[in-house]
């Protein structure tokens, strides 16, 4: 099955009344998977994912010496990685969601590093931006799967 590129005839419209199409069957909803505590998971997660982030994107910002760097890099790659477990353990649509896709672009991003040593900053600055656009965009988008081209488990909470 071929996966649909996210073209304009693809994508969500974002002018009012012209939402995406979003099924009222309960089957089409994405099932979460009950976590306890998960809001207070995610939030701590979230923060020390950002916190090793950031000390990897500095060091490499001013020029820190890459081994200097090791801890702050698996600190990043530990916490992105629990996030993205758990996100998947609770509704494995996820994957196919755009917040799933643009995590697998910003994982891709972070692996390139190596390969392209001089464009580091300038990588790891698109993953930057990619993780805040996409955290923070409207449900319509964030929860739009890519290969179903609607709109699946946008109430989620935690």
């Amino acid at each position: 099955m071929a996966v649909a590129a996210a073209t304009p005839a693809s994508v969500p419209s974002t002018r009012r009344g012209s939402a995406p199409e979003r099924s009222s069957d309960p089957a089409d909803r994405a099932r979460l998977r009950p976590v306890p505590g998960v809001r207070a998971i995610r939030i701590s997660l979230r923060t020390a994912h950002l916190a090793a982030f950031a000390t990897l994107y500095g060091g490499h910002w001013h020029g820190v010496p890459a081994e200097r760097l090791v801890t702050a890099l698996a600190a990043t790659l530990a916490t992105g990685g629990a996030l993205m477990a758990l996100e998947i353990y609770r509704t494995p649509i996820w994957l196919t969601q755009v917040r799933g896709v643009a995590t697998f672009v910003k994982i891709v991003l972070v692996a390139s590093v190596p390969l392209a040593w001089e464009a580091r900053v300038g990588l790891l600055t698109a993953a930057l931006v990619i993780g805040g656009v996409s955290s923070h965009m409207p449900s319509r988008f964030r929860y739009y799967s890519i290969t179903q081209r609607r709109v699946i488990g946008d109430t989620e909470r935690g």
